[in-house]
């Protein structure tokens, strides 16, 4: 295989040590082409004021990592990791604050950078929690959105792809800790999806 071909994208079906992969909503080459474009836009969008990438970890940190080197600006990056969802598929409606940020805020240029938006509540939190630091500007550039989400109700400036109602996995997404490393976004058919 040639080093800039996908390797083949296969299910759970094809691999019984993987049974819970089931369609592939967005293959590795997609993502690649997506994220060469995002850093584009953002590029050309932050010309003399470098941003601050805000990283929600864990499920945003391949896309972040991507994404930082498709932004020809020197930026720089802080993590934070929130949880609403805990190890199960569904949120619990409730999020906290399990690792806060490093970097001072004020007078900055902050993008966050999240792995996927479903309903929103998680996005408000943080965009409420973070406006209150006094940053400069503050844009969100989200990996996925939920075919459901109004993009503009919740304030999404750049956006990857949307994917239906179906829970997702891979590209840094996972159920459990697992999955993370899969080169693609998938939807998960194991038990605890349903």
């Amino acid at each position: 295989m040639a080093p800039d071909q996908d390797p083949p994208h296969l299910t759970g079906a094809d691999h019984p040590y993987l049974p819970h992969i089931g369609e592939i909503l967005v293959t590795e080459e997609q993502i690649r082409n997506r994220v060469a474009e995002l850093g584009v836009d953002i590029t050309r969008e932050y010309q003399g004021r470098p941003p601050l990438l805000v990283c929600v970890l864990k499920g945003a940190m391949m896309f972040v990592s991507d994404l930082s080197r498709a932004i020809d600006l020197p930026v720089e990056f802080d993590f934070m990791a929130v949880s609403s969802y805990g190890s199960a598929t569904r949120s619990s409606g409730v999020v906290r604050i399990v690792k806060d940020l490093d970097i001072d805020l004020s007078g900055r240029d902050v993008i966050l950078v999240e792995d996927i938006v479903d309903s929103g509540l998680t996005l408000s939190y943080l965009r409420r929690t973070l406006q209150a630091r006094e940053p400069a500007s503050f844009e969100v550039c989200s990996l996925l959105v939920r075919e459901s989400t109004d993009v503009e109700a919740v304030g999404i400036r750049h956006v990857g792809f949307r994917v239906p109602d179906d829970f997702v996995i891979g590209y840094g997404l996972d159920v459990g800790e697992r999955y993370r490393n899969l080169p693609y976004i998938a939807v998960y058919e194991g038990p605890e999806a349903h």
